[in-house]
């Protein structure tokens, strides 16, 4: 048997984990289809997801399809929810996309889609909701085709009976005439061979070499099949396993190379130990083996792995080994986090897919007292979801976190409240901007000179770089001129430095470049003692990186960016002269509209602080019927005054406040004049 990892990705209520349930009875694994409206679905076991009747936490279950062990990842469909789906596409073999056939292609649809493409991950489309009333086939098919993919291919023809519980249509036979002129015009597009043999022949290709091309093409991911029909009557799904059977790549790797897998997701035991989510792709481990991992090469830890317990038949049992292809969870990793790498092998952490969080609240405990149990139980929720991205202001004494939306908010404050006791409220959400230099700017301190106080001598050079190349760090100065470790202390503190900039904000698109280095050896009196006062050590390297490279990002100047979503509305077309002046006052940008007869489609850009109220307010001013897709689109100089974001270091570009508090910490008052 050959395995397969298979992830199941929706625009949230499309009805994927529906679709799991009637997977899991198809194979046998559950006898009864469980119901996301009456919280008994196998997937959704969180008490807040079976109440609220979404998914929040990306889940894990195993079954057979005949001579495949397929490991079925059921995630969130909700946006606000998609860094659980960016920990997911890193371990995935292939996908089913569902769509709704009554809401269409979505926003999220369309997002995902785009990732799954730009990821090469097989994929095949399911239609689902086929026997609901308002389903349509021919234009779900068109906007596919259109916002999706063209090279979409169906599988059979329009169901019976749509809008009905009655809905039904089996997929066409191999040998069906319309399927394989379908197959044939579609699959020679990507195969000159196959195009041979179709212009040589006497126009036509078997129905089995036409399958084989259609297997391998989607195992490239340049041809998706879609399937239609119903998760809840179960119409069309025996169509959808074949092709999931037959048509979607197993994983591949050697059980007896070197140890390589990826850390997806990780979550607490019952007895407070840490779980870790591994998708293996080469190798064996098994309990008690001593496992390094981490997010590279050079950033490794090391730990013994206590427990294995893979995924089988349903649930989870304990094994003494996991090899590639599996799923496991694995005890034993104190250290490890989400994206790390197993193994020596790895380069790099994952990509990220996706934009990161635009917004941040302030975490307000009800109870003043309880402060430290509630910066535990973030950094706990922050383990299984490193975007929650925890910011802590010990002057203020608040803590921040990042979010993707209203209902991330809400889920974060019921799991603090249910899980660890703890009350919350949040303040207003703001939007979280990033600062990128204007201009190159430079500064340098000498050690024993003017008004340096720290035993370093540091000079920095800030030059802008590309937009989404992050930060770089380079050094003109000899790597021998000082220890390995006082130079490293450097770069270490430029990375840590330029989470805040001038503003306040994370500095990106930068390159730093060290360009004066030096320092005083160790020294010691006659009987041998260390003397800090005449040795340079890391800490002074430390304290003095950040008034260098705030110093140079002055000289530079920066630009504050805010974050802005791409939108696109669907609304009646009398409707259009009251909802621009609103767009206005949000300061959203459209572009020319489209009219459609009575339909008007209107694009354009809008701040991403301004996406929830026009969320809120586009119902009531499109009578109910409009239609908001908006995604993530990029980030754009902020206009007018740049909003300034409140400091939680010693506020370096304040020299005189930075060195009141780091010298009087650390009693640093110079060298010997």
């Amino acid at each position: 048997m050959h395995t397969l990892n298979l992830g199941i990705l929706a625009h949230v209520d499309a009805g994927k984990t529906s679709l799991t349930e009637r997977l899991l009875h198809t194979a046998g694994i559950i006898d009864e289809i469980g119901r996301v409206d009456d919280g008994n679905t196998r997937t959704d076991s969180l008490a807040l997801e079976r109440r609220r009747g979404i998914t929040i936490k990306s889940a894990v279950v195993s079954f057979p399809l005949d001579d495949v062990t397929v490991n079925l990842i059921d995630t969130p469909g909700h946006p606000d929810f998609i860094a659980e789906v960016e920990r997911v596409l890193g371990v995935l073999d292939g996908a089913v996309l569902v769509v709704s056939a009554v809401e269409g292609v979505q926003a999220q649809t369309r997002v995902l889609m785009r990732t799954l493409q730009r990821l090469r991950i097989p994929t095949l489309i399911f239609v689902n909701k086929t026997d609901r009333a308002g389903a349509r086939h021919a234009p779900v098919l068109r906007e596919i085709a259109e916002r999706l993919t063209p090279r979409a291919v169906a599988m059979g023809p329009a169901p019976t009976g749509l809008g009905t519980r009655a809905a039904h249509g089996p997929a066409h036979a191999d040998d069906d005439p319309v399927l394989t002129a379908r197959l044939t015009d579609l699959l020679t597009r990507h195969d000159d061979a196959l195009l041979a043999a179709y212009v040589e022949g006497d126009g036509t290709l078997a129905p089995g070499r036409l399958r084989r091309a259609l297997a391998e093409q989607t195992g490239r991911a340049l041809v998706h099949p879609v399937y239609a029909g119903s998760a809840f009557t179960g119409a069309g799904t025996d169509d959808l396993v074949r092709g999931i059977r037959e048509l979607l790549p197993g994983a591949q790797g050697d059980p007896d190379g070197e140890v390589s897998g990826t850390v997806f997701k990780v979550e607490r035991g019952r007895s407070g130990e840490k779980l870790a989510w591994v998708r293996m792709f080469s190798g064996t481990v098994r309990t008690r083996d001593r496992l390094p991992f981490g997010p590279g090469p050079g950033a490794l830890s090391e730990d013994r792995v206590t427990g294995i317990r893979v995924f089988d038949g349903g649930t989870d049992t304990p094994a003494g080994s996991v090899g590639p292809g599996r799923i496991a969870k694995l005890t034993g990793l104190g250290a490890v986090r989400i994206g790390d790498t197993l193994g020596t092998t790895g380069t790099a952490g994952p990509a990220h897919h996706f934009a990161p969080p635009t917004l941040e609240s302030v975490v307000v405990p009800t109870a003043p007292a309880g402060r430290g149990d509630l910066h535990a139980a973030l950094a706990q929720l922050a383990e299984q979801d490193p975007l929650i991205g925890l910011r802590q202001d010990d002057v203020r004494e608040e803590i921040s976190v990042s979010l993707y939306g209203e209902v991330q908010k809400e889920v974060v404050q019921a799991t603090l409240a249910e899980e660890y006791g703890i009350g919350v409220t949040f303040r207003a959400t703001t939007t979280i901007c990033l600062e990128r230099p204007t201009g190159s700017g430079a500064a340098y301190e000498i050690i024993d000179t003017g008004d340096n106080p720290f035993l370093a001598t540091v000079g920095l050079r800030v030059d802008p770089a590309p937009p989404g190349s992050g930060v770089s760090y380079a050094r003109e100065v000899e790597l021998g001129s000082m220890p390995y470790s006082l130079m490293r202390a450097v770069e270490d503190t430029v990375v840590e430095t330029l989470a805040q900039g001038l503003y306040g904000w994370r500095v990106t698109d930068c390159a730093v470049t060290m360009t004066h280095s030096g320092y005083w050896p160790r020294q010691s009196h006659a009987h041998g003692t260390f003397d800090k006062s005449m040795s340079s050590t890391a800490g002074d390297f430390r304290l003095l990186t950040p008034l260098v490279l705030m110093d140079a990002l002055r000289r530079a100047g920066t630009t504050v960016y805010e974050p802005v979503h791409r939108f696109r509305a669907e609304i009646p077309a009398d409707t259009l002269g009251p909802l621009l002046p609103v767009l206005a006052r949000l300061r959203a940008v459209p572009g020319p509209p489209s009219p459609d007869g009575t339909v008007c489609v209107l694009e354009g850009e809008i701040p991403a602080d301004r996406v929830h109220d026009l969320q809120q307010r586009l119902p009531g001013l499109t009578r109910g019927e409009g239609v908001l897709e908006t995604a993530f689109h990029t980030h754009r100089p902020v206009t007018g005054t740049p909003p300034h974001r409140s400091r939680t270091d010693h506020n370096p570009p304040d020299r005189k406040e930075y060195l009141i508090h780091t010298v009087r910490r650390t009693g640093t008052g110079g060298g010997p004049g």
